[in-house]
């Protein structure tokens, strides 16, 4: 062993293989081309979301400057996607609907993620009634309808994109929270936990240092395919008219295209092309998150 070697602390070698492991997944994912095709198009719909303000103005949703807009005109050269009731460009609206679409599917998933973790660890790593309390909970949240849940909450608090975040977060922890406690209490029962727990680590050295890491790959797998989820909720949501109706989204493009029956009036741009985005943006969240699956997994590759 060179002299560089042992004079490297334990802290700079647990980097190093951190480093390591994340470069060889980086180059397993890519090796993995139904992820990266949802990869390379939710990264093209996320910078488009971001360029909404440059490639279209908030101006042009503006509907007292639209006067003599055509109402409902098919797709073609000069209105790409068609326009909608009140003469908007729908390519437009798509751009400004991405923007609350992704961000609630974003936020609502990491508050979830948050919730999830910290109640499935804390399930697994106590035991006792606090632990069969925690459990509980999970077991409540799990067979409790979330979508019903959801609506009630944004039915009862002020109408807005953060309320459906909130709806959406704390009802859509409980399948995380089961995961990781599996998987905590799998960890809990290995050689180093038990030595770690033998010679006098307490309950925060355990949970933050070997607890946690073991089951961020879970998380992250978990993550990519709940961001989808949330997306689907809040596309119903904003759908049945539980969203702020300020705020471009998906869902209310859809519910617009309702309330004008679009379906039956021959417009079927107004519903398709809203429609297959959100098909499309939650199959890229799922191509990605099968492929992260199956990279923390390996045992799922030849299934």
């Amino acid at each position: 062993m060179s002299t560089q070697t042992r004079l490297r602390s334990p802290r700079a070698m647990a980097w190093e293989r951190r480093r390591s492991a994340f470069a060889e997944f980086c180059r397993e994912f890519a090796q993995n081309r139904a992820g990266l095709i949802g990869l390379v198009f939710l990264v093209v719909i996320v910078l488009l979301a971001v360029l909404a303000p440059v490639l279209a103005p908030a101006s042009m949703l503006n509907v007292t400057t639209l006067i003599d807009a055509p109402r409902f005109a098919p797709p073609s050269w000069e209105h790409p996607l068609g326009t909608d009731h009140q003469g908007r460009e729908l390519w437009v609206r798509m751009l400004w609907g991405a923007q609350v679409s992704l961000l609630v599917g974003f936020a609502a998933t990491a508050m979830s993620m948050v919730i999830g973790t910290i109640v499935g660890i804390a399930a697994g790593h106590f035991t006792g009634w606090w632990g069969g309390l925690l459990m509980r909970a999970i077991d409540f949240f799990l067979v409790l309808p979330s979508l019903i849940l959801a609506i009630v909450l944004t039915s009862v608090l002020s109408r807005g994109v953060w309320t459906i975040v909130i709806a959406i977060g704390l009802t859509s922890w409980a399948g995380t929270a089961r995961v990781v406690r599996s998987q905590t209490l799998s960890v809990e029962s290995r050689d180093y936990v038990e030595r770690a727990r033998v010679l006098g680590a307490g309950h925060w050295h355990i949970i933050v240092k070997h607890l946690l890491p073991a089951v961020m790959p879970l998380v992250l797998a978990n993550t990519t395919l709940t961001v989808g989820s949330a997306i689907i909720a809040e596309s119903t949501l904003s759908f049945l008219g539980l969203g702020d109706t300020t705020v471009q989204s998906w869902g209310a493009i859809l519910r617009n295209s309702m309330d004008v029956s679009a379906a039956t009036s021959g417009y079927w741009w107004y519903v398709l092309i809203p429609g297959l985005a959100i098909v499309l943006v939650v199959l890229a969240f799922t191509l990605i998150g099968r492929a992260v699956e199956n990279i923390v997994n390996p045992t799922l590759r030849n299934r």
